[in-house]
């Protein structure tokens, strides 16, 4: 049963009880990195592989994600700056005891490529942030994952 998530700004990524921060560098440049987080959306299933459907929706102004294992976001976009920052706020999910999400991807030149940054915050009941504390580790490998595999797939689309 999807449910509504609370309407959060920006700030909610300094704020939110639960946050998580991780970071890689890549050897693409910071526009190629943006473009495809921001503008290829469809794209994200072929890099991100916790990602099963990623849509676009209102004009890019909004995203439906499922994820493996059943998990669905219809999310609004509330940073489009290119290259430095691409954020969105879950409005909807299925996921049970979530109340506020945020999830922020900062991008910063490193050398001749990008250091990637991804921020989740969350807050939601006590076991829901309990949960989303121990799915850290987790969390970190599919981070550290899909950054390698965007990597490669900008590497290719670029030779």
């Amino acid at each position: 049963m999807a449910h509504l998530l609370r309407e959060v700004g920006l700030d909610f990524v300094g704020a939110a009880p639960v946050r998580h921060v991780f970071a890689r560098e890549t050897a693409a440049p910071p526009e190629a990195v943006y473009t495809a987080l921001a503008e290829d959306v469809a794209g994200w299933t072929q890099w991100f592989s916790a990602v099963t459907l990623a849509r676009p929706l209102d004009g890019g102004a909004r995203r439906e994600i499922r994820l493996k294992g059943g998990a669905r976001f219809e999310e609004t976009v509330l940073a489009a700056e290119r290259p430095e920052v691409y954020a969105y706020r879950v409005d909807l999910t299925n996921t049970p005891g979530a109340r506020a999400m945020v999830e922020e991807w900062r991008l910063a030149p490193s050398g001749v490529g990008t250091r990637v940054q991804w921020i989740v915050a969350v807050d939601g009941t006590a076991p829901f942030r309990t949960s989303v504390r121990l799915a850290r580790a987790g969390l970190a490998r599919a981070f550290r994952g899909a950054v390698t595999s965007l990597d490669r797939r900008l590497a290719a689309s670029a030779s």
